[in-house]
């Protein structure tokens, strides 16, 4: 069989429709052909009928055998880095029944509860994990990742006390959660103080603060006086702990935490270079309408039994809009999964083992190293050593294909995790010419050793061999409406089974087990991949350059409104900050203008769904001096192809403003039209509804942006070097991509990304 039959017969295989159905469907809409259907509904003025130029398409045997050769371009060390991120052993019947099952990673946002109970079990677990880890009264159903969560956690006190504007942030907090504070903090007007939280002083316009537990570096503090102090002055603290590590050391919660938040990645989810994974967010009950995101609820149906839903989502865009605080509006509700089900299958002796044995090691090679000479610059610590190495000891280490952390000060940082073999540790002493040791040095000390118990449901005490937990999550999986089972027609995210081929590759080693932060030197497939797809991407959407740092939608919104608005303050026009919404806008739209310190301005629409152009003039012109951006879903939430929407982008440029257009919807205009060609400045693609990234019950997604090139040098890391070398390798990991506006879009340059992420 040649190779085009292959491929045809992939086509044959996962292109839904037969050629009866198009025909009975395109005799509904009383056309003969699906020429005229698109004629019929794209509107002339931004139909492109030129073919895409995009590289032919690959046998799923061709496909696999390219995708491992891209593979194999990575380098996996053996990584101890740290900074949030750590090898974990995924559970194998986790991996095939939950990770790699249609039956979990094809499902719809359970907005239906009753077609959703397995999953939303599934979830109830993740939540009870994480109270009872965190010591907290509530959670929610996860989140995007934790620098994210941070930000949610600050804004979330924001909140509580309107009348402050000053939030401390610990200076041993992770550099990427670090970052993402000072972005979400500064358009909305709070003041973020950088501080050692031993030397922080409260005062009345202190709102309160984030403290790392264990801190970037590893150092394990008691912050109970600390809260105490807060307290007192009616100022807030909010925690980014390792979840792991709870179930050893005191929880934040029983020292005086208000908000605790983290990522549950090592919890039986692969690094994948960066993500996606699931964070939590746990607070106090009395928070609990303030928290963003989800929280699922156990209620009783009309007939008395008991029965699961979502109880909480008062945060989200869909009820507040522009007066939103968050505009968070879905989860990782896959990752989530994974990792309530790793803590259902280990149950409570489990983790406590998987965290003593990590700690068991760092102290054996905390005290040989200490032994050996090396000056430990910490000793309180649970899993990550920081000591004194140098230039030449973080080259030897490279050489022998190990990543440490480099501080840039001289110092090193090493952070163990349950893939670190007797051989691994073995290997570390004989590189560093120590001997193993296990004195006191760096043992917990008493008062921060945790007493309480967790994980005492019976859901996580009765599931630990694969039997019993495979019988689990099949009867879980049964309870859910999947495209294992039917059609799902909510939504563009459903209407897809991701072929099987296009899923390998999350879980190929190479893929799943790099570390965010290493050198971007090891992760030359990553860039290939990055590249390819960003070349892509501005062939079908007509951007000259495109960042995927944004992890969802969501994001992709916030991090384009950005870019609007650092365009405007780079030619003096600090005061453009009106943002036009038309009322058929994704309700992500008005929340995320209000979190970039934008004020929202409806605009109207017609009784057919169509934006009223008179009133988009009108408002358009009002506001002409301070107009930064119009954001427009197209096609609409309405489901319209804007007629005019050529005018539309015409009017907003002509009073000053630029265009967000949102993404969601490109599987109506793939091949059709291009957004950049018809007016758009920026615009973000949700990939998982058009492409291969499996839905997975409310994530994981991801939200790249593509602009024009007048908005590229606002990217993070962009440079004006058409040199990669030049750049700033302190910057992260590769994960932008340029199509240099020469007349044509082509020839990638290598970009930047920072690997948290997240805008």
């Amino acid at each position: 069989m040649t190779q085009t039959s292959h491929k045809n017969r992939f086509l044959r295989r996962h292109i839904g429709p037969s050629e009866n159905e198009i025909q009975d469907m395109l005799k509904i809409c009383e056309v003969s052909f699906l020429e005229e259907l698109i004629e019929d509904i794209i509107p002339k003025s931004i139909l492109d009928t030129i073919s895409l130029k995009l590289k032919a398409g690959e046998s799923e045997h061709g496909l696999l055998k390219e995708l491992q050769t891209i593979a194999d371009k990575n380098q996996v060390f053996q990584s101890y880095i740290g900074m949030g991120y750590y090898g974990t052993l995924t559970p194998t019947v986790i991996l095939r029944n939950i990770l790699e099952n249609p039956g979990w990673y094809t499902q719809y946002t359970p907005y239906q509860a009753e077609i959703s109970q397995g999953r939303l079990e599934a979830l109830l677990n993740f939540q009870t994990m994480v109270c009872d880890l965190t010591g907290m009264e509530i959670a929610n159903a996860s989140l995007l990742d934790e620098s994210t969560a941070a930000a949610e956690a600050m804004i979330l006190i924001a909140r509580v006390s309107p009348k402050r504007n000053t939030f401390f942030v610990a200076s041993d907090c992770h550099p990427q959660t670090i970052a993402v504070l000072k972005t979400r903090a500064e358009p909305i007007g709070i003041k973020l103080v950088l501080e050692d939280p031993e030397h922080f002083k409260f005062s009345d316009e202190t709102l309160g603060g984030l403290l790392q537990y264990p801190a970037t570096d590893g150092k394990i503090c008691d912050y109970s006086s600390l809260c105490n102090l807060a307290h007192e002055s009616e100022s807030y603290i909010a925690v980014a702990a390792d979840l792991l590590s709870l179930a050893i050391l005191k929880p934040p919660g029983e020292w005086g935490a208000d908000v605790v938040v983290g990522n549950t990645q090592r919890f039986g989810v692969p690094m994948g270079y960066g993500g996606p994974h699931a964070a939590f967010f746990a607070t106090h009950k009395k928070f609990e309408r303030k928290i963003p995101g989800r929280i699922i609820g156990l209620s009783k149906d009309i007939h008395g039994n008991p029965a699961l839903r979502m109880a909480l989502q008062t945060r989200e865009q869909h009820i507040r809009r522009e007066r939103a605080t968050s505009n968070i509006c879905t989860a990782q509700v896959l990752l989530a999964i994974m990792a309530g089900m790793y803590a259902v299958y280990h149950g409570p002796k489990g983790i406590r083992k998987i965290a003593e044995e990590i700690h068991r090691k760092t102290r054996v090679l905390g005290s040989a190293l200490k032994s050996a000479g090396y000056k430990m610059v910490h000793n309180h610590v649970f899993d990550t050593l920081r000591f004194e190495g140098g230039k030449e000891l973080f080259k030897k280490t490279m050489e022998h294909q190990i990543n440490l952390r480099n501080y840039e000060d001289g110092t090193l940082g090493l952070s163990l995790d349950e893939t670190v073999s007797e051989n691994n540790l073995n290997d570390l002493l004989n590189l560093f010419d120590a001997k193993p040791e296990n004195d006191d040095s760096f043992k917990i000390p008493n008062h921060l050793i945790r007493t309480s118990g967790y994980l005492e449901h019976p859901v996580f005490n009765q599931h630990h061999s694969e039997t019993e937990i495979l019988r689990y999550m099949y009867r879980l999986q049964q309870k859910d409406l999947s495209l294992a089972t039917s059609m799902i027609p909510l939504g563009s995210c459903t209407m897809k089974l991701n072929a099987t081929t296009e899923m390998i590759g999350v879980t190929m080693p190479k893929f799943a087990c790099l570390h965010p932060f290493a050198p971007k030197e090891q992760a030359e497939g990553y860039r290939q991949l990055i590249e390819e797809l960003g070349e892509q991407l501005c062939e079908i959407s007509g951007f000259t350059h495109y960042s995927f740092q944004p992890n969802s939608g969501a994001q992709g919104e916030f991090a384009g409104l950005k870019l609007i608005s650092a365009f405007h303050q780079s030619r003096g026009d600090e005061n453009r900050t009106v943002c036009l919404i038309p009322s058929s806008a994704h309700g992500t739209n008005p929340a995320s203008a209000v979190m970039t310190g934008m004020g929202v301005v409806i605009v109207r629409c017609d009784e057919n769904g169509n934006i009223d152009l008179n009133d988009l003039t009108q408002k358009a012109e009002t506001n002409r001096n301070q107009l930064a951006a119009f954001m427009v879903t197209y096609p609409s939430t309405h489901g319209v192809f804007e007629e005019q929407i050529v005018d539309i982008c015409r009017i907003i440029h002509d009073n000053g403003g630029q265009v967000y257009l949102d993404g969601a919807n490109l599987n109506a205009m793939m091949g059709l039209c291009k957004p950049a060609d018809f007016g758009a400045d920026v615009c973000h693609i949700n990939l998982h509804k058009t492409f291969c990234i499996p839905h997975g019950g409310g994530g994981p997604g991801m939200g790249p942006i593509g602009v024009k090139a007048h908005l590229a040098p606002f990217f993070s890391w962009w440079s004006s070097s058409p040199n990669p070398s030049t750049r700033n390798p302190s910057q992260g990991s590769e994960g932008g991509t340029c199509c240099k506006d020469s007349g044509s879009r082509q020839g990638l340059s290598r970009a930047r990304k920072y690997a948290c992420a997240t805008a």
